[in-house]
Parts: structure tokens; sequence; C-alpha cells
């Protein structure tokens, strides 16, 4: 695996070409300083990952291009990129239900569901056309569960077996439903403005067909067409046989279904057609001149018996739903049958998953075993998760020793320190990372500085996990940090060799890796070095910390003496720095530094002078411990002149640059901003030169503009 990276003007990237081959390792180290890279090349990446073109926000009028590539030349898919970001507080994984899948549970569950959904899907697209629903938001399921108040389709289906095997298709199921119950219509309806003109229609209704010849009440023209239509289709008449109609006049035979069909429609008119009828709907007519019920309005008059149940509107809504499905009774008995067998497996597949030990409680239960947090995570849904494919609902339990209780994400992040919360990203972290194992293909690991800010015991448990991801086989990794120790760290954990271990260089705007220069402790290296200035130079701090641990006290003394501004500072000639170095190196007895008569501190500034001139960004170690011990030497000569009081200075026994510059200000001995660049030397200076094999660090993670700035500053204080 390679992945190829050509980046020009992304963020503060001006340009980054380099290629990772993964052949040997899964991982990558790189260290880059504050302000040279990290936050640009994870955006970059990130933007890739998320299908967005990097910008460069202070000069947008720059053209920016990636190039994210595999060996083959292709661009690398951005589902296949994660990029871990430093710390954020809102991150959650996408990924997660993943982890909480059984595949063979959920085949069972689906497998049912998907028999009784295509069942299901059957029956509602006959109702839709007898509906006449064809909306995205009024469909016949919304309003099929609005009539019975209930949220569940196939189990209010499974409800209404009896009264669907009861009931016949009759005038009801003729209906379009869209025509009767929508919003303006119901809200007529239920606003009482027509109830006493429908009481009047209905009375009047039922009146005059309780006079007709040939219908009643209970068998109004619908019930008659329906008897004729059954006769008809079973061959009644075509066999011969003739029914009787019980008339005023005595019986009439009907010999056909035409016959039959005429004699209705005649009774029927003579109803509607009646004068005080008519009125009546007249009445009605004019309460609803409304244009947007004009439609309802004209469906009312072309279908004028279903005025009477009009009075019940919410039972109508439930009886013509009722016929609607018993007139599909065939599909609705198809779908109730797979309903119920399937219903069996579904419930004992939510039996198993509610049982079901997860990925997910595994990444918690590691996670538990290596952080310490005052808090508990569940999921409360993990049946619909496995199932489903509905999000994780997860529920905290927090503790604090004595009690337990339930919180919310937010509160809790409220009363989590700043470690507790950044663990529980991490947490967060591992179930996306987790999540893309269990996915399988090959992932790329962008990982920005994640163990900032941690102490030590979480930050060696994140490098922990880290090396598990690494040797997973599935993810590539390259890992980013401003903080040598964890570089330092990653590094050592991951076995990184040479070509695996890089440092950002800067030169002009453009940027480079290069490999690591120390593998190991720097001073192993210059120790064989000690002959050329840089190194000699460099040396002193560690060669003075061993004199001081050795009891070599005059060599300490003259040591320390290269450090700060001391009486013989300007006397110290390379020769009895060489005597220092065989007396305290054993190994060392052939040294040779020259010429033997010039001073360290000549040595020391034609040094500095030379890093300063570089053109690259980049100061190796040594070079950052020239500068430092320059910086320092110059502040001390001008604070020392200025305060002008040698009783003073000798005086000074321990913390002398302290000292000095304690006395600089209580003198007011300089300028505002003279004072202000000899803080800032007081802030860099102590800690960093006064190191030993084992902390370097500081001084390694500082840019290598600040020191630049910071040497120009002092060199230019008067």
């Amino acid at each position: 695996m390679k992945l190829e990276i050509d980046l020009k003007n992304c963020y503060g990237i001006s340009e980054l070409i380099h290629t990772f081959d993964f052949t040997a390792s899964n991982s990558y180290a790189i260290y880059a300083p504050n302000g040279f890279m990290k936050t640009s090349l994870s955006k970059t990446f990130d933007d890739h990952a998320k299908g967005r073109d990097p910008v460069d926000h202070i000069f947008p009028d720059r053209i920016s291009s990636k190039f994210i590539l595999d060996e083959t030349g292709a661009n690398v898919s951005p589902d296949s990129i994660f990029v871990i970001e430093p710390y954020n507080q809102d991150f959650s994984s996408d990924r997660t239900s993943l982890l909480l899948v059984n595949s063979a549970i959920k085949k069972q569950y689906d497998d049912a569901l998907k028999q009784i959904s295509e069942k299901l899907t059957a029956l509602f697209a006959k109702l839709k056309q007898l509906s006449g629903l064809t909306g995205r938001t009024l469909t016949p399921e919304t309003e099929f569960l609005k009539a019975f108040g209930s949220n569940n389709v196939a189990g209010l289906l499974e409800s209404l077996q009896e009264k669907i095997s009861a009931a016949t298709p009759g005038k009801l199921s003729r209906l379009v439903y869209c025509e009767i119950f929508n919003d303006k219509t119901v809200t007529l309806l239920e606003s009482g403005e027509i109830e006493d003109q429908l009481e009047e229609y209905i009375r009047t209704y039922n009146e005059l067909v309780s006079k007709s010849d040939v219908l009643s009440k209970q068998f109004n023209h619908y019930s008659a067409g329906a008897v004729n239509k059954q006769l008809a289709d079973n061959g009644f008449f075509a066999a011969k046989h003739t029914i009787n109609l019980n008339t005023k006049s005595g019986k009439q035979e009907v010999s056909s279904a035409a016959e039959l069909t005429k004699r209705i429609k005649e009774e029927r008119e003579k109803i509607i057609s009646d004068k005080v009828l008519a009125s009546k709907f007249e009445a009605i007519d004019k309460k609803i001149q409304n244009s947007e019920l004009r439609k309802f309005r004209d469906y009312l008059f072309e279908n004028q018996e279903i005025l009477p149940e009009l009075k019940n509107l919410r039972q109508l809504q439930k009886d013509v739903w009722i016929e609607y499905l018993a007139d599909q009774k065939d599909l609705y008995e198809q779908f109730l049958v797979q309903f119920l067998a399937g219903k069996v497996t579904i419930e004992s597949a939510v039996k198993q998953a509610k049982e079901e030990r997860t990925d997910w409680e595994q990444v918690v239960e590691t996670f538990n075993n290596r952080f310490f947090v005052p808090f508990k995570m569940s999921v409360s849904n993990q049946e619909d998760v496995i199932l489903k494919g509905t999000k994780p609902t997860v529920g905290f339990v927090f503790s604090d020793g004595e009690r337990e209780g339930v919180v919310a994400r937010d509160a809790l992040l409220k009363v989590l320190s700043q470690g507790e919360k950044r663990a529980l990203y991490i947490l967060n972290i591992l179930f996306e990372i987790q999540s893309r194992q269990k996915q399988g293909g090959s992932h790329i690991l962008l990982v920005d500085d994640i163990a900032d800010s941690f102490d030590y015991k979480n930050k060696y448990a994140i490098i922990e996990y880290l090396k598990d991801i690494s040797y997973s086989g599935n993810f590539y990794c390259i890992f980013l940090s401003h903080n040598f120790d964890f570089y330092r760290s990653i590094s050592g954990r991951l076995n990184l060799g040479r070509p695996c271990k890089l440092m950002a260089s800067k030169n002009g705007r453009k940027l480079t890796l290069k490999q690591e220069k120390y593998q190991n402790n720097p001073f192993m290296f210059w120790r064989g070095k000690l002959n050329e200035p840089p190194y000699c130079i460099s040396a002193i701090p560690f060669i003075r910390n061993l004199a001081e641990y050795c009891g070599h006290t005059a060599d300490y003394s003259t040591l320390t003496s290269l450090l700060h501004i001391k009486a013989d500072t300007s006397k110290i000639t390379l020769d009895e720095l060489c005597v220092i170095y065989k007396k305290i190196l054993p190994d060392k007895q052939n040294l040779v530094l020259s010429p033997a008569d010039k001073t360290v501190l000549t040595v020391l500034f034609e040094e500095a002078e030379k890093i300063f001139a570089e053109a690259d960004e980049h100061i190796e170690l040594e070079s950052k411990i020239v500068m430092s011990i320059a910086i320092r030497l110059i502040a001390e000569q001008h604070m020392i002149a200025r305060i002008n009081n040698p009783a003073f200075v000798s005086g000074i026994t321990q913390n002398q640059t302290i000292e000095l510059l304690k006395e600089y200000k209580q003198h007011n001995c300089g300028s505002p901003e003279e004072t202000q660049k000899l803080d800032q030397v007081n802030l860099m200076t102590p800690e960093n030169i006064h190191l030993n094999s084992f902390m370097y660090e500081p001084i390694l993670d500082m840019g290598s503009a600040h020191l630049r700035t910071l040497y120009l500053n002092v060199k230019q204080l008067a």
C-alpha cells in the first residue's frame, strides 16, 4: 500500500509532496512544530473525506489543489479516510450501530419483515386506488392510522380481523376517501356550521326512503345494487330465474339484471329529485359556497346518499376503511397469514437481540479497563438498533463513589473534568474505528495529536490503543504531533523504522517530510562528533549535568560560566573545554578541539550566526540548543551592562537570568520594548537549556521561527 499526496495552497500548506510507503509498516509518525502543517494537513484530509475542496483562507486568490492517490494513481476513496482531531466535544460516530449488529439475527428479522412488507405493500396499493390518496403527506397508511388512533399499521390490521371478516363491500367501499376526508372538509363538518341542515336533509331523506315502493332504510339503493351485481355475476338471471319486488301495488316480477338496475335507478331518482329534499340539499349547498369546498359540494350532489352518514364523521372514516378492506379481502387475508407467521420469528429475534453481547460492549469494556472515568454507558434500544437499524440511544450513569444517577450526555459534559471529557471523546473515536474494522476494507487514519493534554497514564493508554489499531492489518496510520515526547513514544511503541519516522521541514513556504535524524538518544550521536562546533557547544548542558552528578565541582562551575555570563565566561577556551570533556567522558581521551586557544564564546556566537542565516526553517536539536544559549548570554550581557553593579552580579548564586531581570525591572534599566524582549528570553531559556539526555523535548518542541525571531530581538538590544 502506498499513499501519494501532492498539496498546494491547502490552508497553511503552500506545497507538500510526499509518498508514504506502507509496505514495511502500517504506520508513520510525523513530528511537526506548531504552525508548520498539522492542522492544515488534517483539514485537507478531512476535506477529501467529506467531498470538499481545500482553500487558503488568508489568501483566497491562491489556487488550491490536492491529490491524495493510491499506488495505482487513483483517488483514494473518501469513505476510507478518517481524521482524528485532538479533541471534538461534539463528535459522535455515525457507524456505532454496526457494532451492535448480529447478522444472523438481523437476517431472520429482515426476512420476516420483508415477506410481511411485500403483502402489506400489495394491499395498500389497492387501498391507494380506492381512496384516491396519492400525495406524499396524505397516504392510505397515515389516514388509516389516524382514523383508528393507532401508530402501527400491521398491528391495527390484525386487531380489525373480526370486523373485516364479518363485513361485506357496500356503498362505502365505492366512496373516494380523499373527496370527503381532507383538512377543509373535515374542518367544515366538525365546526357544526351545517349540522342543522344535515339533520333536516337526513329526516326528509329517511321519510322518502320509507315511502319508496322498493327501497327502505335497511335496503337502500346501494344494497339493492349490490344484490343485483351478485345475482348477475353468479348467473342468476341467465338461469332464467326471476325475483319479485313487493311494491304497494303488489308483487312485481323482474327477470333480468338490466330491468332490476332500471327499477333501482328510477326509485333513486324519485327520491333525489323530490322538491322538498332538493330544498334541503340547497340549504346545505349555501353553507359551502367557498370555492375551496366546491369540489366537495359537487361530490355530495352526486352522492347524496352519504349525507346521512356525515352525522358521525369519525365513525364514517372507520367504516370506509373497513369496507375498503372487505373489498380487498383476499389481499388482506394474505397479509394476515404472513404477518401472524412472521410475528413469531420477529418476537424471537427481538428476544435474542436484547440478550446479545455485542462488539459495542466489548469496546466499552476495554475502554473501562484502560481509563478511569466516573461514568458507565449503555444502549437502551439495543434490539431496535440490531433489528431495525435505528440510531443507538446511549445512556450514561454517573457515579460519585456513593451514589449513581442517570444523566443525559449534555449534563454529563458539564460535570466531567477536561481529561474525562477527552476520555469520552476517545471512546467515541474507538466506536468509529471498531465500526470501520468490522466493515472491512482498508482505511487511512490521520491522527492529529490525539494524546495532547492527557496525563501520562491516559496518554499511554491511548498509545496502546493506537498500537492495537496499527497492528490490526486494515488500518494505515499517520500520527501527527507537535509534542516530541508523544512522537517518540508512539514511534517506540510501534517499533517504527527510520523511514517511517519523519520530521516536518520548511524552506520558505515549501514543506518537506524528512527522516528523523536521531533515532535514539541524541547525546549518543553527539559524543561521536564533539570535535565539530555545533555538537561541541550543544553538549555543554549534558556534560555539565554529568559533572554535577559525578562531583566534579570545579568543572561544573566552568561549564556553568558557558551558560551564564560570569567573570570568566569570555576567557574560557576550547582547550579548557576539551580537558573537561576528556575528564567526564573516559572514552574521549583522543578528542581534540581546535583551534585550542579560541574562546568557546566566540565559537558559540559564530555558530549562532550560521544557524540564523540558514534558509531552511527546520533547525535540528543541536542547533536549537546553540541558539538558546546564545540568546541567553546576549540577554545577560545587556542586562549586566545596564544594571552596572558588579557586586550584585557576582553575588548571584542561582537563577541568574531571573535575578538579573528582576533587578533590571526594579531600576527601570530599559524601555518597555526592551523589557518585553527580555521577558520572552526569560520564558524560553530556563527550562530549555538546563536539560539532560532524558528531557530535551521542550526545546525541540519550540518553533524554529520563534528562536530566530528571539535571537534577532536580543541582538538589537542596545
